[in-house]
């Protein structure tokens, strides 16, 4: 068979323009071949040729951290790919690799022959598209890590407000329980220097150990009931000549303790000789101390947690590819933000539990969701003046064999001629300065990665950026991969 069929070119879109002679002159340059399944050119190799599928099908990845990450995946006729960037004078490396994944057939075009057919028939169009992606390439080079830095110190700043506030409330609590385990010896002294029985110290030490057990324990009090409690237990301790009896109430009715409770310290005390009004403080310095404690380990819990929800954000002790569920993905995405959500912004989560852990790379996608969540809370605060500024809802549900996640915002929503540009790169609405135009395009590329869709539906009050993931990976992912190895 002829090695090029201009009339098969010419039904490609990439070449359904040219001339007879235009198409001759490619022809000379380039060549049709059948292939295998198997590699093409490797990232980073002098780039010769450019590649244009016939038939069949090809995928495209590139190097990060060591592994290869698909990028494109694609069967469409006429998709080009390797020395796209010929038009230019010096000598041009691969940017990725590629592999056809089924038998094809590809039209490849000597990159030396390419470069100086574009640069004779096209000069004016080659200038362009040399500035642009000079310009581009500039840009990417000097915006992005500014970006990326940009993004980091606002979760930092988050993430430090949050760990924070339990950190502060550690540090207070521990100085309160210096104070009171002060007083706990103090009173402890006064009990061992009166004239309590050796039983009725025994017995007020059993009360104690049994309020520390049932401290630990959530009491299911609404605020009437315990205000209530506090005022028997103040009538009560009042009564019976106990100093700062109020203050002391209310230590026992945040601890869930009762008038029955304290009859039972009377009853302990009854051979004191007068000695009730120490035993209640000892008590209560008991009740404080562990109060305390449990507002501690609350607080160390916290602290925990959020460093915990920063490493799934992360995704720092995990494989860069991994199977994940995309609910927490999503609420740990939320938990990094919402110092940067702030009280104006109304959180709302949908999530669907039936939805299963799908194959992916969970960090990338914490990426999207929050490049995602940024655009809608920056949408409805563009429009807010101010005030409380709408709902950001964030929803899951499986439809099929695939996940659907939809990042939602009621504020004014996103003008239909610019809804298919909001994911070009470089494209932003945003005053200049504060915005790079490419957290949408990173999303959008992301997605693709994942063999995903993402496209945005708009009217004012209701606007979704809808997010489609295969709950199963492809045959030659990094997951099926590693499967074969573990079996093979």
């Amino acid at each position: 068979m002829p090695e090029c069929l201009p009339d098969e070119l010419r039904s490609l879109f990439l070449f359904e323009s040219l001339s007879d002679e235009q198409l001759g002159r490619l022809c000379v340059g380039g060549r049709a071949a059948e292939v295998e399944p198997g590699p093409l050119f490797a990232e980073g190799d002098p780039a010769t040729c450019l590649y244009v599928l016939l038939d069949g099908e090809v995928a495209l990845t590139k190097r990060s951290g060591g592994t290869e990450i698909e990028t494109i995946r694609t069967t469409q006729r006429g998709a080009y790919f390797g020395a796209w960037t010929a038009f230019l004078d010096e000598a041009q490396t691969y940017e990725t690799s590629a592999r056809a994944t089924a038998p094809s057939r590809l039209f490849m075009i000597d990159a030396a022959s390419l470069g100086a057919f574009l640069r004779t028939e096209f000069p004016m169009a080659c200038h362009m598209l040399v500035g642009a992606t000079v310009g581009r390439s500039n840009q990417s080079r000097i915006v992005g890590p500014h970006d990326r830095l940009l993004q980091l110190s606002q979760l930092t700043a988050g993430l430090t407000h949050e760990l924070n506030n339990p950190a502060a409330a550690a540090a207070r609590a521990t100085a309160e329980l210096r104070t009171r385990v002060g007083g706990l010896r103090h009173k402890l002294a006064l009990l061992a220097d009166g004239t309590m029985s050796l039983a009725s110290m025994r017995v007020l030490v059993t009360l104690s150990d049994e309020v520390a057990a049932a401290l630990p324990a959530p009491h299911s009090l609404t605020p009437l009931e315990k205000s209530d409690r506090e005022e028997a237990l103040g009538d009560w301790l009042d009564g019976y000549g106990v100093g700062d009896a109020w203050d002391t109430a209310a230590v026992f009715a945040e601890a869930g303790l009762d008038t029955g409770w304290l009859d039972r310290v009377r009853a302990a005390m009854a051979d004191s000789g007068g000695m009730l009004d120490h035993a209640v403080r000892w008590l209560a310095y008991t009740v404080e101390t562990e109060l305390l404690m449990t507002e501690i380990a609350g607080a160390t819990q916290r602290i925990s947690a959020l460093v915990g929800q920063a490493k799934q954000y992360s995704q720092l002790d995990r494989a860069p590819y991994d199977v994940a569920d995309v609910g927490a993905l999503l609420r740990d995405t939320l938990a990094m933000l919402s110092h940067t959500l702030g009280p104006d912004v109304t959180v709302v989560t949908d999530f669907d539990d039936t939805v299963p852990p799908l194959p992916c790379w969970p960090a990338e996608l914490n990426q999207v969701w929050t490049n995602l969540i940024d655009n809608a809370v920056y949408a409805m605060r563009s429009a807010g003046g101010g005030a409380p500024v709408g709902t950001l809802t964030v929803r899951t549900r499986r439809v099929g064999d695939r996940a659907r996640v939809e990042i939602c915002d009621d504020g004014p929503g996103v003008p239909e001629d610019l809804r298919t540009r909001v994911f070009d790169p470089f494209f932003t609405t945003r005053p200049v300065g504060e915005g790079s135009g490419l957290g949408l395009d990173f999303a959008a590329r992301t997605v693709d990665k994942h063999h995903g869709s993402l496209w945005v539906e708009s009217i004012p009050g209701d606007t979704r950026f809808i997010t489609l993931l295969p709950l199963t990976a492809p045959t030659d992912s990094p997951a099926e991969g590693q499967r074969r190895t573990h079996h093979g």
